[in-house]
C-alpha cells in the first residue's frame, strides 16, 4: 500500500498556501432544485456540460492555466488541473459543446505559455526545473506559487497527459495545430525522468530547491501514479529505467485481496482507481500482474467501485444517508478538524481536506462524501453510478449542484453548531457542504462522463505514441495494443 505521506503532504500544502480564513455558517438553506430530466443520458450530458463550463470559465485567458480550486484562491494554478482542463477541452469538441477552433485556441494558449515558462534551480521566479513543473504556480506569472511548493512528478504527469491529449487530437494542417504539436513536443522532451529516480526504478514524488530530494519518498504500491510510470517509460528523450514498471508493481502486494465481497487490487481513495483511466482504455490489455490474476485494470476499478458501494450499504460507522445510491469516498474537502455532534447526537471527530476511502488497508471515513468519487467511476459501473447521479440530484441537488456541477464534498452527519469551519458552510436540516470546486475532481468527472458517453478520449490516446510505447515497455499485451 502507498504510504500516507503523498496524500497528506499535498493536501496540507494546498491548505497552508491558501491563506483561507474561517468561514461562517449560513442561516438559510437555498431553494429546492426543480424537476430532473427523466433520462439518465440527459443527466450525464448536463453534468458533462457543467463541468466543462467550469474549466472554460476559470482557466486564465492568457496563460491557459487552471486554478487549483474555485471560487476561492483564483491565483493559485494547479499544473494537474491544467492537464485535466486541456483534455476536457478536447472532450468538449468531441461532445459537441465547443467548436474545434475555440478549444484549439485554449490549448494553444496553454502550450505557448508553458513552453516559454522559465525553468531552473532557483527557488523563485521559475515554473519548474529539469522539465518538471511545480505543483502550484501563479496563474498569471507562471512561476512557483510560494516557498514550500514542490517540483511535482505526479502533477507534471497529469499536465503532460492533457498536453499529449491535445497534441494527438489536434492533428490537422492548420498553422495553429502545427504550432500546438510543436510546443507540446518541446515541453515533453525536456522532462528528465531518470533525474527523478533516486532509488532504483521507482519515481520520487518531488524535489525542492531548498533541500533537493530529501523531503520526498517514492511512489509505490498501486495508486494514481500508474499513468506517470507509463509516460515516463514512453518518453522519447529521457525515459525511465527499464525496470521501473516491475519495481513499481512489486510493491502491490499489500493491496491485493477481497474487500466487501470484491477480490481486487485495492486502494482506499477511489481516485487511485480512476485518474489514469481518464486517459487510458485499460479494457482487454494486461501487464504481467493482471495476467496472473486473470483480469485487467478496468475490471479491477469496477470491483473497487462496487466494493465502496457495498461499504456504504454496510455503513459500519453509521453515518447519515449512506446506502445503495449515496456513496463515494476519496480525497476531498471536509468541515475542519472539529469534534462535535453528528445527526444522532454522538460526539465525532471530523476532518478537513484529506484522503478518505475504504479498502482492505487504509480505510478512513468521517461521513464526508465526494460526488467525484462515485461519478468518476461512470465508465466502469454505470449500473450503480447512474442511480447515484440521480439520487445526488434528487435528494441534495438544491444544496450541492450549481452552474459548474457538484461542489467537491458534503457531510449530512455534521451537526456542530457554531463551529469554525475550514471550508464550506452549514445548511440547516442538511449538515455541511463544501463551496469550492476542485480542478482535478472536476476533471475526473468530465473525462469519465465523456468516455462513458462516446469513448472519444480513449480512442485519441490509443494512438498516442508515448503512451503506447510506455505500455509496451511495461509488458502490456492484448486488446487494442495487438
Amino acid at each position: 500500500m502507498p504510504p500516507v505521506l503523498p496524500l497528506s503532504r499535498r493536501h496540507w500544502l494546498a491548505w497552508a498556501l491558501s491563506g483561507l480564513l474561517p468561514l461562517p455558517a449560513l442561516a438559510k438553506a437555498p431553494a429546492a432544485e426543480p424537476g430532473l430530466p427523466t433520462s439518465d443520458e440527459a443527466l450525464v450530458d448536463d453534468l458533462l456540460a457543467r463541468t466543462i463550463d467550469y474549466f472554460w470559465d476559470t482557466t486564465h485567458p492568457v496563460s491557459g492555466l487552471a486554478p487549483d480550486r474555485s471560487p476561492r484562491r483564483p491565483r493559485m494554478a494547479s499544473t494537474a488541473a491544467t492537464g485535466f482542463a486541456l483534455a476536457a477541452f478536447v472532450a468538449a469538441v468531441q461532445s459537441g459543446l465547443r467548436s474545434r477552433e475555440a478549444a484549439r485556441a485554449r490549448c494553444l494558449a496553454a502550450a505557448r505559455f508553458l513552453d516559454q515558462a522559465p525553468q531552473g534551480p532557483q527557488a523563485s521566479g521559475m515554473a519548474g526545473h529539469r522539465g518538471f513543473f511545480y505543483h502550484f504556480i501563479d496563474i498569471e506569472r507562471g512561476t512557483r506559487f510560494a516557498p514550500g511548493v514542490e517540483l511535482s512528478s505526479i502533477d507534471t504527469a497529469w499536465l503532460l497527459s492533457g498536453l499529449l491529449t491535445a497534441q494527438a487530437f489536434f492533428d490537422g494542417d492548420h498553422p495553429d495545430e502545427r504550432e500546438l504539436r510543436q510546443r507540446v513536443q518541446a515541453i515533453h522532451e525536456r522532462i528528465d525522468w531518470p533525474w527523478m529516480q533516486q532509488r532504483g526504478g521507482l519515481i520520487c514524488m518531488g524535489w525542492n530547491p531548498e533541500r533537493g530530494f530529501a523531503d520526498f519518498i517514492d511512489y509505490l504500491g498501486y495508486d494514481e501514479s500508474t499513468m506517470m510510470y507509463l509516460l515516463a517509460l514512453g518518453s522519447p528523450t529521457h525515459p525511465a529505467a527499464a525496470s521501473s514498471w516491475d519495481d513499481y508493481t512489486r510493491t502491490y502486494s499489500r493491496g491485493w485481496g477481497t474487500f466487501m465481497g470484491q477480490t481486487h487490487l485495492g486502494g482506499a481513495p477511489l481516485f487511485w482507481h480512476q485518474f489514469s483511466h481518464c486517459f487510458i482504455d485499460f479494457r482487454g490489455i494486461q501487464d504481467a500482474f493482471m495476467r496472473d490474476k486473470g483480469l485487467d485494470y478496468f475490471e479491477n476499478s469496477r470491483r473497487a467501485t462496487l466494493a465502496q458501494r457495498a461499504y456504504a450499504i454496510a455503513n459500519p460507522q453509521d453515518w447519515s444517508d449512506y446506502g445503495a445510491d449515496i456513496w463515494g469516498l476519496t480525497a476531498c474537502d471536509g468541515p475542519g478538524m472539529i469534534q462535535g455532534h453528528d445527526h444522532r447526537g454522538r460526539r465525532r471527530q471530523f476532518h478537513d481536506y484529506r484522503a478518505r476511502g475504504a479498502a482492505l488497508v487504509g480505510t478512513f471515513d468521517d461521513g464526508t462524501l465526494a460526488p467525484a468519487a462515485g461519478l468518476s467511476s461512470l465508465p466502469f459501473a454505470p449500473e450503480v453510478v447512474l442511480p447515484l447521479l440521480r439520487a445526488l440530484r434528487q435528494r441534495f441537488g438544491h444544496v450541492i449542484y450549481n452552474r459548474h456541477g457538484f461542489v467537491d464534498s458534503f457531510n449530512t452527519s455534521f451537526r456542530v453548531e457554531g463551529a469554525t469551519l475550514s471550508d464550506g458552510r452549514t445548511v440547516p436540516g442538511f449538515g455541511w457542504t463544501g463551496t469550492d470546486h476542485i480542478g482535478i475532481d472536476q476533471g475526473s468527472i468530465a473525462l469519465a462522463a465523456a468516455n462513458h458517453r462516446h469513448g472519444g478520449l480513449w480512442r485519441v490516446m490509443r494512438g498516442e505514441p508515448t503512451l503506447r510505447r510506455g505500455l509496451l515497455r511495461a509488458g502490456f499485451t492484448g486488446g487494442w495494443l495487438g
